[in-house]
């Protein structure tokens, strides 16, 4: 998400660090870099101005100049700054106690608003709130039938009246449904057109005037850059918008318009859609967003996404196995086969500081092959094996490279890397943040994190050279003394 922001911005912090004296011209000089990513990121010209005004006139001061790290001093500026033009956003939906809550999503086509439908209904079943969603969209033939696919799939009702051509009746009818069947929320999904027309806006006037919903969202699509900050103005002249919903941030969007929406239309971006799936919906949080365009990860996000897979109940169980040390090889295939769904390994690297590096590779059909021998693997193995690996020989590790269908080197390498990780797990399961924070950081620099024959995972940082005796010596001799460390701790 944003590379080319974010490795224009590390690039600028890089210009300045290392230097023996920080001067007024070199600093400027990385606020030149600074601006130029974001014009590049297609960032609004009079959100570069402003941003950078502010940005130059806390960097350009004494305080930064006589600091002792002041290229750390410049991120801290800008990561502020990037809240500041990105907030403050209120992601919650006020749902009403009493009577149901409506929702209007507009939009134009293509912009993925009835799969955005979709996504806040699977976002309120996992707070215990089944929606209704209300097809309004009759100016698309497949709008109603994707629909009804999409509530068949998530077990969500859906109100539609196909031989219906007025929208607004279609509206009031499915509100009066929902109310008769005690629903909590109500989804519209509305008409969207190539572009914005008096047509269309006609037709949302009227939704709005006669159903009178109590959220309005907007749903625009990341990657059309300054045309969705222009959308977002059109529609707010004549709904006064409660927020926009902004997706398909997963492509190659340049950032330009999320950086931009709320400070040129004054309208927050509520919620991001981050991929295909269903639960590929974030609530807007400027804190985490400024966090990751800085490659400095969002924490809250990824423990979101982590509850998210694992319910509390089998968290708390995992966890307490992991910290007594009765974490097996059958419980660490339960975890991938959780966590092996399209896309979330790579969001979840993405969202973790210093393992954005992995993401494109999580996410590549290497991996999934690496995840799926690995599965493989683990059940061609006995129960007693799979508590104990340490019992399984060279005549077993055959067998089960037999029965899963891959090389012995496979099972060999599982076998090792499971070793590796176990002490670090079961600190990560007894420690705090911190120590957890940490743990994944010797996980990746053991080598538990890169090894293609366990996962197919490998790190961009590779140059393909054979490690020396000497090199393979201090990697294991580093591994053992982090299982020492670890056994410690017991």
């Amino acid at each position: 998400m944003f590379e080319s922001l974010s490795d224009g911005l590390q690039s600028a912090f890089k210009s300045l660090s290392g230097k023996g004296k920080l001067t007024d011209a070199n600093m400027r000089d990385g606020l030149e870099i600074v601006q130029k990513s974001m014009l590049e990121a297609d960032v609004s010209y009079s959100v570069v101005q402003d941003f950078m005004g502010k940005v130059s006139e806390k960097a350009l001061g004494k305080r930064v100049l006589l600091s002792l790290r002041p290229h750390e001093e410049l991120v801290n500026i800008v990561h502020s700054e990037l809240i500041s033009i990105l907030g403050p956003v209120d992601p919650s939906l006020h749902l009403k106690k009493d009577g149901p809550t409506i929702i209007m999503l507009c939009g134009l086509q293509g912009s993925g608003k009835t799969t955005t439908c979709g996504k806040l209904s699977q976002m309120l079943k996992e707070e215990g709130i089944k929606p209704v969603l209300v097809a309004a969209d009759l100016q698309r033939p497949a709008a109603i039938e994707q629909l009804h696919v999409i509530g068949r799939q998530l077990d969500v009702p859906v109100y539609s009246e196909p031989d219906n051509k007025d929208p607004v009746k279609v509206c009031k009818n499915g509100v009066k449904k929902a109310i008769a069947d005690g629903a909590r929320v109500v989804i519209l999904d509305t008409a969207g057109r190539l572009a914005i027309d008096e047509e269309l806006m006609g037709e949302l006037k009227r939704i709005d005037k006669k159903v009178s919903p109590d959220q309005v969202y907007l749903v625009v699509d990341g990657m059309t850059g300054q045309d969705a900050v222009n959308s977002a103005g059109a529609f707010n002249e004549a709904l006064e918008l409660d927020g926009v919903i902004m997706t398909k941030l997963d492509g190659d969007a340049r950032g330009g318009a999320l950086l931009s929406v709320k400070h040129v239309t004054g309208v927050p971006i509520k919620f991001i859609g981050t991929g295909e799936q269903f639960d590929a919906l974030e609530p807007f949080r400027p804190e985490g967003m400024a966090g990751r365009i800085l490659q400095m990860g969002d924490i809250v996000a990824a423990a979101r996404e982590a509850h998210r897979i694992v319910d509390e109940s089998e968290r708390e169980e995992m966890e307490a196995k992991m910290a007594s040390g009765d974490f097996t090889l059958d419980d660490f295939k339960n975890m991938m086969l959780k966590v092996a769904k399209p896309g979330l390994m790579g969001r979840m690297m993405g969202l973790m500081p210093g393992m954005g590096q992995f993401k494109d590779v999580m996410e590549s059909d290497e991996a999934a092959k690496g995840i799926s021998q690995t599965i493989g693997a683990i059940n061609s193995m006995t129960m007693a094996e799979r508590k104990n690996p340490k019992a399984i020989d060279a005549q077993r590790r055959h067998r089960i490279a037999k029965g899963a269908g891959v090389q012995m080197p496979v099972v060999t390498q599982l076998i090792k890397q499971f070793e590796v990780m176990k002490p670090m797990m079961q600190g990560m399961a007894s420690g705090g943040v911190g120590d957890r924070m940490k743990m994944m950081q010797q996980l990746q620099s053991s080598g538990a994190m890169n090894d293609p024959s366990m996962s197919g995972i490998k790190t961009k940082k590779s140059t393909g050279k054979r490690l020396s005796n000497a090199e393979r010596a201090k990697m294991k001799k580093e591994r053992d003394k982090l299982k020492r460390k670890m056994k410690k701790r017991r």
